[in-house]
């Protein structure tokens, strides 16, 4: 099952990969530590991410603790199935011929990016 969220609940969804679990005022404190936001904001982003499944939640001491339902992995995956198909027509050697024209990209990564494209092409041989 995909999960699409967009990018305040992406934020959110860190805290929880980062935390394991979290309250929503824990969400909201650590949100606004790089922008102010609304704890109803965040209650309310909750609530969404819980109906795509992307959440859940347990009572303890009449405070509710988040915790993720999905991985980094699969969000990213997501994320970029959408990103390959929408804007690069599917693909993929468009995407990275975008970022090579259009990003900085550093020596290193360019190596990394070498390092794992020289491991894909073993494991298809």
């Amino acid at each position: 099952m995909a999960i699409r969220i967009g990018s305040q609940q992406l934020k959110i969804m860190r805290v929880l990969w980062r935390d394991g679990e979290a309250t929503a005022k824990h969400i909201t404190e650590e949100l606004s530590k790089s922008e102010p936001v609304a704890h109803s904001t965040i209650q309310t982003l909750l609530r969404k991410l819980q109906a795509k499944g992307a959440v859940t939640h347990e009572g303890r001491e009449r405070t509710f603790y988040f915790r993720a339902l999905v991985s980094e992995d699969e969000i990213a995956q997501t994320a970029t199935q959408d990103l390959i198909g929408k804007v690069f027509n599917g693909s993929l050697s468009g995407l990275v011929a975008h970022v090579l024209e259009n990003e900085d990209v550093s020596a290193a990564e360019l190596n990394e990016l070498k390092r794992l494209i020289d491991e894909k092409s073993k494991e298809l041989k």
